[in-house]
């Protein structure tokens, strides 16, 4: 489905409700997109029409949020938000309204987060209506809350982090007002939901502007409150022969200007070495540095040992706290406990250096240790290395699946247990150093390994 196909559809849906009586806009984001020159998104309709209206005009919906005012309308199969004008309401949790009242356009658009997301547009008349200052600060590139920030902040928490996901999204300021708010109000953030926070955080960390919306974070007193280890790298000094950009933080900030492109994640897209992984694989990699930094008092050096190993263990705690699926867990824990190998790989015994490019995750590795050297020193050699050396690999197809199965050498005579595993890690250790190529050769060499 392309972008036009969902603004017709978009536009279609406003037709269908004015047509039976209704006023009925695109609001949010898709406008505030729209006014940019960016493509939208996602396309939401505000209406004055009542959920059990919406549901009768369209023939196939969801009552998603139906005693909120929220309808979804699939249709050219995508899905559509559709919501019934609404007013301010009492928030207890700092998340959701107890209640809602349905009121006229005007006050809906009184009710929204931010000034940039609280225009409407009628799609039919090309017409904007603008009830609380969007446009100007749209052209002016600010993000402010529409209406005191304390309440906008206290009646979802969840905005402060949307505020930082703006801004640097957009690459707009954030109103002076509306930041002082974040930065008095920030540890409220802990009472959101961790996914709802992962979600956010998500979002803030895709390129181009990941270093941005992690010094956003910094700055707001966010950081600290969402990523607290990542908060304590801000101070951690490293030695300048090795790391001349200076305190981890700002290795990190570094390597996430240095991000491609990417695709947007989702809980179930993590391939192996999937790149939508990569921002976090750099934010954690060096997590353990502020623990294991240790002083050499005769040379002034500092050192982390171990904290790879260490880093590893605390990357699965972060990530399971933010309620990361366990395949993208595995996967960035796994980049963040391989990456100071990455140092050593000319030195490396060739079936070593193969078992490294044989992993699951190399990929996201390799792509890890190229953003850890452009974030440092800048030499580039073993990643080119690496890369030579994964192209030979491809060409060499046979080296992938093991020469021997269990079941081949029980049928040799060798019986199950400790002897068979270590058999057969004695064999893959000798294919991939070439000195073992086909089955036959690999059963000769058991066969002689037996009768001696």
């Amino acid at each position: 489905m392309t972008a036009a196909s969902s603004r017709a559809i978009a536009r279609d849906i406003v037709a269908t409700l004015q047509q039976a009586g209704f006023a009925a806009f695109w609001v949010g984001g898709c406008v505030r997109d729209f006014l940019l020159g960016r493509e939208p998104q996602d396309f939401d309709i505000a209406t004055d029409a009542k959920p059990e209206s919406v549901e009768k005009l369209f023939a196939k919906t969801i009552p998603v949020g139906k005693k909120f005012g929220v309808i979804i309308v699939v249709a050219g199969g995508q899905q559509f938000q559709v919501a019934t004008f609404r007013a301010e309401a009492e928030y207890q949790d700092g998340r959701r309204p107890e209640k809602v009242v349905f009121a006229n356009a005007e006050a809906d658009a009184s009710r929204r987060d931010f000034t940039v997301n609280g225009l409407f547009y009628d799609p039919l008349t090309n017409k904007i209506h603008d009830w609380v200052g969007g446009e100007t600060d749209l052209r002016a590139k600010i993000i402010r809350t529409i209406g005191r920030p304390e309440e906008r902040f206290g009646e979802d928490h969840l905005r402060m982090l949307r505020a930082v996901r703006f801004a640097a999204q957009l690459d707009f300021e954030i109103e002076p007002e509306t930041f002082a708010a974040i930065k008095t109000l920030a540890s409220k953030i802990k009472i959101i939901s961790a996914e709802r926070v992962r979600d956010e955080l998500l979002k803030v960390f895709l390129p181009p502007h990941a270093a941005r919306g992690l010094v956003l974070l910094r700055d707001s007193g966010l950081l600290e409150h969402v990523l607290p280890e990542l908060a304590a790298t801000v101070g951690c000094e490293q030695s300048p022969d090795y790391h001349p950009e200076g305190s981890v933080f700002n290795h990190i900030r570094l390597m996430l200007e240095k991000l491609p492109a990417q695709p947007s994640p989702s809980d179930d897209s993590s391939a192996a070495g999937g790149l939508e992984l990569l921002p976090w694989a750099v934010l954690l990699h060096d997590i353990a540095k502020p623990v294991t930094a240790a002083k050499d008092l005769a040379t002034g050096k500092i050192h982390f040992y171990g904290h790879e190993k260490v880093g590893a263990e605390m990357a699965e705690m972060i990530l399971q706290r933010l309620k990361f699926p366990n395949r993208p867990t595995e996967e960035i824990v796994a980049a963040v406990r391989h990456h100071m190998q990455f140092k050593d790989v000319k030195l490396m015994r060739k079936a070593t250096l193969r078992r490294l490019l044989l992993r699951e995750t190399f990929p996201l590795e390799l792509a890890l240790h190229r953003l850890d050297c452009l974030g440092s020193s800048g030499n580039l050699e073993n990643y080119n290395f690496l890369l030579e050396q994964a192209e030979e690999l491809k060409n060499q197809p046979q080296i992938r699946p093991a020469l021997l199965t269990g079941d081949d050498l029980m049928a040799l005579g060798v019986r199950p247990g400790k002897e068979l595993g270590a058999l057969l890690a004695e064999i893959r250790e000798l294919q991939l150093a070439d000195e073992l190529k086909t089955p036959a050769e690999a059963e000769t060499w058991v066969k002689q390994k037996l009768l001696a």
